[in-house]
């Protein structure tokens, strides 16, 4: 054997040899309890009792199914000037802004270094006289390379716990759009229910002042009895208490929309608004409600997110290499500086064993693994409300379309019995306060007809809010809560 191969074949056995000793370095990585596992696949369709398959498909500007463009101007002007969703939006450009650095740390790192020193040189230094004791100017221009080596996957798991983060405030980016739009469709059908009880509670106090009007006569005439001038005088202050109360209901209402649409509270003193009718849409809470809502999107973002980041917490138990180069120009004085003799160069590679850490870094594991544990905890209370949340609005929606035709049906009897009162009137079978208690009869009715169709626009509302209001995860259309790999 040459000396040449046998120089190879000692310097193989001694980077092996070394190799070995930095796999024994690592620290010993802690057992780690299996991580909790999401709600997930069609089992959760099973457990929760969800209906398989995918749902009709919602509209992301939903609230124009209702044809108003008044409401819809509202809805645009709030979401334009909400305050939440301009947070909302900070909180994606800062979620950004730490992806951008986490990818940043996968490249490799170079910089520029460029600096002029006056300064006296020690005596007892490396410097021989005459420099040694001298004032001399002390200049370096350099530029430098750097890289760490992501052998064990650190830096690719901080960039996946990133894109998760920011996936997340993404999701609630659409979370808090959904929810100012809900707020302003549930407040508009809320006065527009307000302003039309109020109309119809106008035309009651009028028939009752009528009534009391015919009683008084009566009375005066000797036909009737303090009893009965009682009786007609009782519902006024009644019917004058509702008023004052939709009035109030109808200022802060008005109030609320203002604030939503980010105006003063004065913006909208004229708003007039008209009760929608309810749209022929009715949609069962489906599987893919799990992938639908904005709010479950952040949530199993953030389990992913923590999985990676319990990923890179493992890492740090391996060791890291990093290599690093730099090259320029040093001298002192200035006049000096560009010449061919001061150039410096220089390379290296660094190796950095966690001997003396493993307690801080079993620490640190632990920590991670018990955060992920709490965002799956999180993601499963927020399927679970969800699943209740939608199951609670379909059944009210279902229930109010029911009452509706009842309601139906006891509007079109007083409206025979109004007509029927008004006919004999007319024929002069009856007397005129017959047709106007008649009359209140039918206006009380089709109070009770508004009450329950803006109670059934509210729930339809609820319920394009409790099945995500048409999000859609930007690129995951299909996506599926992420199950957590085994710990180990």
């Amino acid at each position: 054997m040459t000396s040449r191969s046998l120089h190879r074949t000692t310097l193989a056995l001694a980077m092996g040899a070394a190799l070995l000793m930095v796999l024994a370095a690592c620290a010993p990585i802690p057992k780690l309890a299996d991580p909790a596992r999401p709600i997930d696949g069609p089992e959760a369709a099973e457990r929760l009792g969800l209906a398989p398959g995918d749902g009709q498909a919602i509209d992301q500007q939903w609230w124009k199914a209702f044809g108003d463009a008044q409401l819809d101007g509202l809805v645009a002007q709030a979401i334009a000037g909400s305050p939440n969703l301009a947070l909302a939006r900070a909180r994606i450009a800062r979620a950004a802004a730490l992806t951008e650095n986490a990818e940043a740390a996968k490249r490799p790192n170079a910089e520029l270094e460029a600096d002029v020193t006056r300064q006296r040189i020690t005596e007892h230094g490396i410097y021989p006289p005459p420099l040694a004791g001298s004032v001399q100017t002390l200049a370096n221009i350099q530029a430098g390379l750097s890289y760490e080596f992501d052998f064990f996957g650190r830096h690719e798991a901080a960039l996946q716990s990133a894109l998760g983060q920011r996936r997340a405030a993404e999701a609630d980016a659409a979370a808090a759009r959904l929810s100012v739009s809900n707020a302003v469709a549930k407040a508009y059908v809320a006065l527009a229910r307000s302003q039309a009880q109020s109309r119809l509670l106008e035309q009651q106090k009028g028939l009752r002042d009528q009534s009391l009007d015919l009683v008084r006569q009566r009375s005066a005439a000797g036909l009737d009895n303090g009893q009965d001038l009682r009786v007609a005088e009782a519902p006024l202050p009644d019917i004058q208490r509702q008023q004052v109360v939709l009035r109030e209901q109808q200022a802060l209402l008005r109030h609320q929309l203002a604030a939503l649409t980010a105006q003063g509270p004065n913006a909208t003193a004229a708003l007039q608004a008209a009760l929608p009718r309810a749209v022929e849409w009715q949609q069962e809470p489906r599987l893919d409600l799990l992938g639908r809502r904005p709010d479950l999107a952040a949530a199993r973002a953030r389990v992913e997110a923590t999985a990676q980041d319990v990923r890179a917490a493992r890492t740090a138990f391996y060791p890291s290499v990093s290599l690093s180069a730099f090259v320029g120009l040093n001298s002192i004085g200035l006049d000096d500086l560009f010449k061919s003799g001061s150039r410096q160069y220089g390379i290296g590679p660094a190796l950095h064993l966690p001997l003396f850490d493993s307690g801080r870094l079993r620490a640190q594991l632990r920590g991670s693994a018990a955060e992920q544990d709490a965002a799956v905890a999180t993601y499963n209370a927020a399927v679970l409300d969800a699943v209740r949340d939608a199951s609670d609005q379909f059944t009210s929606l279902q229930s109010l379309r029911q009452q509706q035709q009842q309601q139906d049906a006891l509007v079109s009897n007083a409206d025979s019995q109004f007509a029927l009162a008004d006919q004999r009137f007319k024929a002069g079978l009856t007397s005129r306060i017959v047709v106007l208690n008649a009359h209140q009869n039918q206006l009380q009715q089709q109070r009770g007809q508004i009450d329950l169709q803006a109670m059934t626009v509210d729930a339809q509302i609820n319920l394009m809010r409790a099945l995500g209001g048409g999000y859609a995860e930007p690129g995951r259309a299909d996506a599926k809560p992420a199950t957590p790999d085994d710990r180990g």
